[in-house]
């Protein structure tokens, strides 16, 4: 288990940086990782790592929505409120849409399988686009109209509107009934959750505040609690909806919201945290890679994960109607919107390992919609927002 681990470390760290140098996203190395070291090429990820692969992928999950919350400023998100709002669910579901459409089309699958399918691959990447987001926050680009603080907790909520909306399809799939209450679920878990959330994060601050202690131990606090809001949802969930993703993205804003100065410094723990988490991650989720399937399935799923991508950019452009900003700020607003990578890492393999129906097929195109889509956006959200952002002392200068 150990010379796994260091194996995959090691391995993952050099290609990453291989694709790295190639102005791709290094996440595409960690992903190559693990489909060269699974059990279907080399075979050497140990069974034990294998077997907690589920829990692991789900730590890193919850690690990218911390630190996303702890970014998230509640006064910045209030400027971008109804637009962040529809960019939270419309994208996705138009998406949902196309893929539950096409997909029995093109593989000759159950609309229900091709509904789990696109709850999937509909997900925007936080992994890509948090970490891009905080950079341009920095750098003060597209800050006169909020735009990556819109895009930042946009995106996050996405992953969440997203990820239950797959557990509800996910039921269907294991042959439970899909009822007018399990819609009505999805919206009850997500205020159940930021309830939840919000609560919690004002009660933490007034702790870390009373009591002295070093970083590295709240952000042990925080991890537990995070680890807390998920199990809740588990335990909970026959009693009343809770979404803990949700609640462990609103407890980061909280926390934030009440004790600002902490959250800096948690950010920075959180990133260190995250270059672990995140190798993890697409490693865990390439050694599931069968490549004579990824490689059969070819030209059908590049034309669909295309389509849905189209389809995605009109929701985003939907949703920025009736806005101020302009077909520059919109552009780049839907090419932000493009990159998918850690939900369909982290949720990707879940109907393969319950037995659910064409289960190794949702896999493959979920893999297949982060190697097309994650270096297209990654790449021109880098070539893009000079040109299509302002920058903040470009504004001062204007104004003087």
């Amino acid at each position: 288990m150990l010379l796994s681990i260091s194996l995959i470390i090691i391995i993952s760290l050099l290609l990453g940086k291989i694709f790295n140098l190639l102005k791709l996203p290094s996440i595409l190395g960690m992903l190559l990782t693990g489909i060269l070291m699974g059990p279907y090429l080399l075979n050497l990820i140990d069974n034990n790592v294998l077997n907690i692969s589920t829990e692991l992928r789900q730590i890193a999950l919850i690690v990218i929505l911390i630190r996303a919350g702890l970014s998230l400023n509640i006064k910045d998100l209030k400027k971008v409120g109804k637009p962040a709002i529809l960019l939270s669910f419309l994208p996705a579901t138009i998406e949902v849409i196309v893929i539950t459409f096409l997909a029995p089309l093109f593989f000759d699958i159950s609309y229900v399988t091709a509904l789990i399918m696109g709850s999937i691959v509909a997900a925007v990447s936080p992994a890509v686009v948090v970490p891009k987001m905080i950079s341009l926050i920095d750098k003060g680009y597209g800050q006169n109209k909020k735009i990556p603080q819109m895009i930042l907790a946009s995106a996050s909520m996405d992953d969440v509107f997203v990820i239950v909306l797959f557990y509800s399809f996910l039921k269907l799939g294991q042959g439970e009934s899909f009822s007018f209450f399990t819609l009505i679920n999805i919206p009850v878990s997500i205020v159940t959750g930021i309830g939840i959330g919000a609560l919690v994060g004002f009660l933490l601050s007034l702790f870390f505040k009373k009591l002295h202690m070093r970083d590295t131990v709240k952000v042990l606090i925080i991890f537990a609690l995070g680890f807390l809001f998920v199990t809740l949802e588990n335990t909970l969930g026959k009693i009343i909806a809770i979404s803990g993703l949700i609640a462990v993205m609103s407890f980061g804003i909280s926390l934030n919201n009440f004790y600002p100065i902490l959250s800096k410094r948690l950010v920075i723990k959180f990133e260190k945290i995250w270059v672990i988490a995140e190798i993890m991650l697409f490693v865990l989720v390439g050694a599931l890679v069968d490549v004579r399937v990824l490689f059969d399935l070819g030209l059908l799923t590049i034309v669909l994960v295309v389509i849905s991508m189209i389809f995605r950019i009109s929701g985003v452009y939907l949703s920025l109607i009736h806005t101020s900003l302009n077909n520059k700020e919109k552009l780049f607003t839907a090419v932000s919107y493009l990159p998918k990578a850690t939900v369909q890492a982290a949720i990707g393999a879940i109907p393969l390992s319950l037995g659910i129906e064409n289960g190794e097929l949702i896999l493959m195109v979920s893999v297949l919609a982060i190697i097309i889509t994650a270096p297209i956006g990654a790449i021109l959200m880098d070539k893009t927002y000079k040109t299509l952002l302002v920058k903040t002392e470009d504004i001062v200068i204007t104004e003087i």
